[in-house]
């Protein structure tokens, strides 16, 4: 019988979790092999791994695989660079975020893909462009998970450290990031998944490389097969990520887990 919050065992999530896919595999066969389903809108899963494997051997979709990795990879580290720090600093000093949340509250709602007109005036389209694009998708989730995070520190933390003689300095650097440390990583590890939507968006203008410009010229040829592929290599990568992410987090912050 299931209960709420019932913790399940780590076999029985991976069994689970496995059955899903197969579940998922099994009705995408029955309606494509079936005919229920023309190939001209939804190839196969045989033809969908014809297609990936031509992709690799052929047409060097593994660069397209690099590209497109590099791309969320210094998208993301340039906004979580700038959006930590100021996050921090919004959470610890009032007037800092009642001064910037106004701004950062509104620009989050903006559609990154809303910029690529102006990014491509200002930058070109080359890979600064793309870069931008993540880092604007990016950078103002960021800093305002982390300025909630740091705001509803323990108000009890904090008055015991300035009773102990903590100085402004000491309370940032030892009471609030070591508190907020861990879901700190866990903003990180969700925000990491939106920067591949945002890359993706990146590379279907003015792009001669990435996994974003394989799906798009795949959809000019009517290459179901090849969109499908591709767009299951981003899963896998994204899962990939994000169980490192994971196990990064809790080796860094076992307590948390505690």
């Amino acid at each position: 019988m299931i209960r709420p919050l019932d913790p399940v065992s780590a076999r029985s999530r991976t069994a689970l979790g496995l059955a899903f896919f197969v579940l998922f595999v099994a009705a995408w066969s029955l309606a494509t092999f079936g005919g229920y389903v023309s190939k001209t809108f939804l190839a196969d899963p045989l033809t969908m791994v014809r297609e990936g494997w031509d992709l690799l051997v052929k047409f060097n979709f593994l660069y397209d695989i690099g590209m497109t990795v590099w791309r969320v990879v210094g998208g993301f580290v340039l906004a979580a660079a700038i959006a930590v720090p100021l996050g921090l600093l919004m959470g610890a000093y009032k007037p800092i975020e009642a001064f910037l949340e106004p701004f950062v509250s509104f620009a989050r709602y903006l559609p990154a893909s809303a910029f690529i007109p102006l990014l491509i005036l200002w930058a070109g389209i080359g890979e600064l462009q793309k870069l931008l694009i993540i880092f604007i998708g990016s950078v103002f989730q960021i800093i305002l998970m982390i300025t909630v995070t740091v705001g509803n520190t323990r108000r009890d933390l904090v008055e015991a450290a300035y009773t102990l003689g903590a100085s402004d300095r000491g309370i940032i650097g030892r009471v609030l990031l070591p508190s907020a440390a861990p879901d700190i990583a866990e903003i990180l590890r969700l925000v990491l998944g939106w920067a591949w939507t945002y890359v993706i968006v990146a590379e279907l203008i003015g792009s001669s490389s990435g996994i974003g410009h394989m799906i798009t010229d795949s959809q000019a040829l009517l290459n179901t097969g090849q969109i499908i592929f591709g767009i299951i290599v981003i899963g896998l990568i994204g899962l990939i990520s994000d169980f490192l992410f994971k196990a990064f987090n809790a080796w860094l912050f076992p307590w948390k887990l505690a």
